[in-house]
């Protein structure tokens, strides 16, 4: 039975592949288009080299969906090596020039030589669609932080006691900055016309909201040059920041939805301080899938609260924080630690004791976040919902 490799450097349009025998030999070496028709030839020019085949591509999503889904409905075995493996792996290959081709050897070689190679996962239709709504959700809150960004700095040219006085992530002073822009046209409607005018419009705290507008509309009597525009400025983009707080809001909604129909959601959602949202983004970060992470220690380190060793020499104890791990499902560890240390009182007794020790607030909460993904790694790999005090169990 002859075994062959084949890796695969992805791309937008066009694919590279690169074919190599248990020696290493080059048996095939061609560009596809990223279209079925085509990636269906290469596949069976592929299958007539040899009796066992493995495939290597270094993207798991995007331009490679369509191969990879492919080659998973065809029963083939594919591994997944990121890019950043490739670009260092072509540093001990001969040469230095950077190809298509190049590159696709680097990963049909790596895959002949590793065994430490994650096969590609292509997850449920639920963690599929997750992983899709919190992406967007991503998006659309980074595309608020610059809007709001660039309202805050409008804001401060022509009124920069009304910008300190406004907390322009909220409704109330968005809804006010979409009537009443400058210091002349907030003192003239006064204090007690521009909290009726607030309430009309379904604010809460209108009356707080416009004594503090006043106020600062009273410390500054200086009409600065092009105030004018750079009103209708900040009215259009505090529109613009309401119009995003709406999107994310209904995709909130989608996640919430989907990630509840998820079998594993009240398993998660029982762990103190991971609702549906960190929770949908946990799943699209794992797949929901313990395969993968056979103990507790793999999954915290994916999700980088396992210290790496910088031993060297006589040297030796050196730990340091890793700089290739997950970054959205250790946002989910550390901001479900953060709040469950309001919530929960012995997340809270965990958290004083570390404090106790001499750790700072990062490392206190780190610590616990650290022992959170040893209980929901259990969690999970029993099926059952947390419980403060845990069920006794007896040996068989």
């Amino acid at each position: 039975m002859s075994r062959i490799w084949a890796g695969v450097d992805a791309g937008k349009s066009h694919h590279h592949c690169v074919v190599l025998d248990a020696e290493g030999a080059k048996l095939l070496s061609r560009r596809v288009a990223n279209d079925e028709p085509e990636l269906l030839q290469l596949f069976a020019d592929v299958l007539a080299l040899g009796d066992e085949i493995t495939w290597a591509v270094d993207l798991a999503d995007g331009g490679a969906a369509l191969l990879i889904a492919v080659l998973i409905n065809h029963g083939q075995h594919v591994l997944y090596i990121p890019g950043r493996v490739v670009n260092r792996a072509s540093g001990s290959y001969r040469g230095e020039g950077k190809t298509d081709a190049r590159d696709a050897l680097v990963i049909a070689d790596q895959a002949r030589m590793r065994r430490d190679l994650n096969p590609v996962r292509p997850g449920d239709e639920a963690t599929v669609e997750l992983k899709l709504f919190t992406a967007r959700r991503t998006d659309l809150v980074c595309d608020r932080t610059r809007a709001v960004n660039r309202l805050r700095g409008a804001l401060t040219g022509i009124f920069p006691a009304l910008e300190r006085a406004l907390e322009l992530t909220n409704v109330g002073p968005l809804v006010l900055l979409t009537g009443y822009q400058t210091p002349a046209a907030i003192r003239r409607i006064g204090a007690s016309r521009l909290e009726t005018w607030l309430r009309n419009r379904k604010v809460r705290g209108a009356a707080t909201l416009a004594r503090a507008a006043v106020e600062a509309a009273q410390r500054q009597h200086t009409a600065v040059v092009g105030e004018k525009a750079i009103a209708q400025l900040v009215h259009t983009m505090a529109k613009e920041v309401m119009s995003l707080n709406e999107k994310i809001a209904e995709v909130d909604k989608l996640i919430e939805s989907r990630f509840r129909q998820h079998e594993l959601a009240p398993v998660i959602t029982s762990l103190p301080g991971i609702g549906p949202l960190l929770g949908a983004e946990f799943l699209a970060a794992t797949h929901g899938d313990l395969a993968f992470f056979a103990t507790s220690d793999r999954l915290a380190g994916f999700a980088g609260l396992a210290p790496a060793p910088r031993d060297s020499g006589r040297v030796s104890g050196n730990l340091h924080r890793p700089k290739r791990y997950h970054r959205g499902l250790q946002r989910v560890f550390y901001t479900s630690a953060l709040i469950s240390i309001r919530n929960c009182a012995e997340s809270r007794r965990f958290y004083d004791r570390k404090r106790a020790e001499g750790k700072r607030h990062t490392q206190a909460v780190l610590a616990l976040a650290r022992r959170r993904v040893n209980v929901l790694w259990a969690l999970l790999r029993d099926r059952r919902c947390y419980q403060a005090i845990p069920p006794v169990t007896t040996a068989a």
